[in-house]
């Protein structure tokens, strides 16, 4: 098992060393050199060894790829990850512990990614994840943040929760994100630039990732980072990551079906390789056992109190957020995906799925690219 590597080189360091190279007064453990303006280009789906296996799709990528990796953290997911980036934070710190979450004495599941809650009130984000984030702390240093990305991700509650303090610059095509990443760079001495790109991780869903689909969006990422780094003005920096990696399931558990998995459930979290298992009131011991014994050494399946004693949420969690995770977490260890097609069917049909403690999603390249 990889216990994700929180203070060391993780996603959560990023941020911070970021903002140091920037010449604010933060830490930074990754040593980043300065900047006058630095561009994040944040590849969504983009593992390091899935980026690896493919150097002939992706020469401009490959060409500025060094042995440095980040640990995506756990989950190794968007909604966490987006968050450990938007606030510097570990999940166990910033409260967004997966994706699908119980939200404590409701009864009730909220989507951290799509932010659909079924309850009658809606969940506010700035309650949800109240850390400061990195953004707001550039901005107070006089650093206006600028975030790139499609139109329809603004406003979002994820990206309330993940992104406060931003302006949001909204580019649908690669062509306008290109192009308003260069202008907004023009625009100040001093500059602090996200740009998103999502299909990778989409194609990797749907068609797996080393698919014909999938090896044409990493084509389309490269030409996008070396277009990003043509334009960049003297001084600047391009920094190229990603979320987390991706595997291809080559099983499928249904855990609505099976039995000994459904007995004593009364909610199914997270998601297919990072399951939150919500038991009935007093059934945790007997739901840890039976999915310990179906899944045998397919995954790692641990306690509430397991897993955050082995800091897969990072070295600490907050008591308030310790309800968000399930009485049971189940993480394959093989190329296992545990699906709920009855309440998430399309979900169930994907081909690739990440969210675990494996290399291949956990690990994320970490580029760097000058004028």
């Amino acid at each position: 098992m990889l216990v994700p590597g929180y203070g060391g080189a993780s996603l959560a360091d990023l941020p911070g060393s970021l903002l140091a190279a920037l010449g604010l007064p933060e830490p930074n453990p990754l040593g980043l050199d300065a900047a006058d303006r630095v561009c994040l280009f944040l590849v969504d789906g983009l593992g390091a060894e899935l980026l690896d296996a493919h150097p002939e799709r992706a020469p401009f990528l490959a060409a500025h790829r060094t042995s440095r990796t980040l640990s995506a953290g756990f989950p190794a997911t968007t909604a966490t990850s987006l968050c450990t980036l938007g606030t510097g934070l570990t999940p166990g710190e910033h409260g967004m512990v997966g994706m699908l979450l119980a939200v404590p004495g409701t009864g009730a599941m909220l989507n951290c990614l799509r932010w659909t809650f079924p309850g009658d009130e809606p969940i506010d984000p700035e309650a949800w994840q109240p850390a400061a984030t990195v953004y707001q702390r550039a901005a107070a240093a006089g650093i206006e943040p600028v975030y790139v990305a499609p139109a329809e991700l603004e406003g979002t509650g994820l990206s309330r929760a993940t992104f406060r303090g931003v302006r949001h610059v909204a580019a649908d095509s690669v062509e306008d994100r290109v192009a308003r990443v260069h202008e907004v760079l023009r625009e100040r001495r001093r500059s602090h630039v996200t740009v998103y790109y999502g299909d990778l991780d989409a194609a990797g869903h749907m068609h797996g990732w080393g698919s014909d689909e999938w090896l044409r969006q990493l084509e389309i990422v490269d030409a996008m980072a070396s277009r990003l780094a043509e334009g960049l003005p003297p001084g600047s920096a391009l920094y190229v990551t990603a979320d987390h990696g991706m595997v291809n399931a080559t099983e499928k558990i249904d855990a609505e079906s099976v039995p000994e998995l459904a007995e004593g459930v009364a909610m199914l979290g997270g998601e297919a390789r990072a399951r939150h298992v919500y038991t009935l009131p007093g059934a945790a011991g007997q739901v840890l056992d039976a999915w310990r014994e179906t899944l045998g050494d397919k995954a790692w399946v641990v306690s509430r109190e397991e897993a955050v004693e082995s800091g897969w949420f990072g070295p600490r969690v907050r008591a308030s957020w310790l309800a968000r995770i399930g009485d049971v977490v189940a993480v394959p260890r093989t190329d296992l995906a545990i699906t709920a097609p009855g309440r998430h069917p399309v979900e169930a049909r994907f081909v690739g799925y990440h969210g675990s403690l494996t290399v291949a999603e956990q690990h994320v390249p970490l580029l760097e690219v000058r004028p």
